[in-house]
């Protein structure tokens, strides 16, 4: 008989149960994904059913924000991402940000991103609202797809708004469509596992606040998502994470010239 983790069912938010421009998109995308991708989701009881989360995943496939999204709509809420700010200016696209709630990354520590940060933290404890950040801010590099280095942005969001951070892992979507490969169609529903896990503990790093602070907290996030990945894969993390600046990487994963 087989142990899998049956499908999570839990009481949707109203965010899920009433009308809005998701109902169309997951009748869309659910089925797409639905043929790539058996998703099997374990700990949901740790995403909450109802006010602001951050949602804080590993990242090592062009394919996992849709595991993520539909994972999201099947734990009962709706699926935000920070997107580039530069994405809300482009005609048609950004209407759609807007109207779906994606939120703008602020990518600078200037007092200007810090304010808007303010703002947009408000605004998801005002709506209710969640939001998934990638906190490593773009594919990991790490040679064998453990979460990478990450950055501060999600951790400066939740501590603005004293929102909790979620961190999940995904694994088996590099069977889908490998780190910079090419879709597999063939065969369809391959296993995909996700694993949600307690809020991190931000409270040794509400204070006091600062560049070093952000840093510890954003280390221990990565350190959860880490341990979440590690128990999927049956494997111990390593013990230091990749950083891609100490191995010439720029942010496209190539080495500096």
């Amino acid at each position: 008989m087989s142990t899998a983790p049956r499908p999570a069912r839990r009481a949707a938010s109203p965010e899920k149960t009433r009308p809005s421009v998701f109902w169309p998109l997951a009748a869309a995308v659910i089925p797409a994904v639905g043929w790539f991708a058996r998703i099997e989701i374990s700990g949901a009881e740790h995403l909450p059913a109802e006010g602001p989360y951050v949602l804080a995943p590993n990242h090592y496939s062009e394919f996992d924000p849709l595991i993520i999204a539909v994972a999201t709509w099947r734990m009962g809420r709706a699926p935000r991402f920070m997107a580039k700010e530069s994405l809300f200016r482009v005609p048609v696209l950004g209407a759609a940000l807007r109207a779906t709630g994606m939120v703008p990354v602020a990518r600078s520590s200037s007092s200007a991103a810090a304010k808007v940060t303010l703002e947009q933290s408000e605004a998801l404890v005002e709506h209710d609202r969640g939001v998934i950040v990638y906190p490593e801010g773009s594919l990991t590099r790490d040679p064998d797809m453990w979460p990478m280095r990450g950055k501060t942005g999600a951790v400066r969001l939740a501590l603005a708004g004293d929102i909790p951070v979620i961190p999940v892992a995904t694994w088996g979507v590099q069977r889908i469509l490998p780190r910079y490969g090419k879709l597999s169609f063939w065969p369809p529903r391959k296993r995909v596992q996700v694993r949600l896990g307690p809020p991190t503990d931000l409270a040794p790093y509400r204070r006091p606040s600062g560049g070093a602070a952000l840093i510890a907290a954003t280390d221990a996030v990565m350190a959860d998502i880490s341990g979440l990945l590690g128990e999927l894969r049956g494997e111990d993390p390593p013990a230091e994470r990749w950083n891609p600046a100490a191995h010439g990487q720029n942010e496209t994963g190539r080495l500096e010239p």
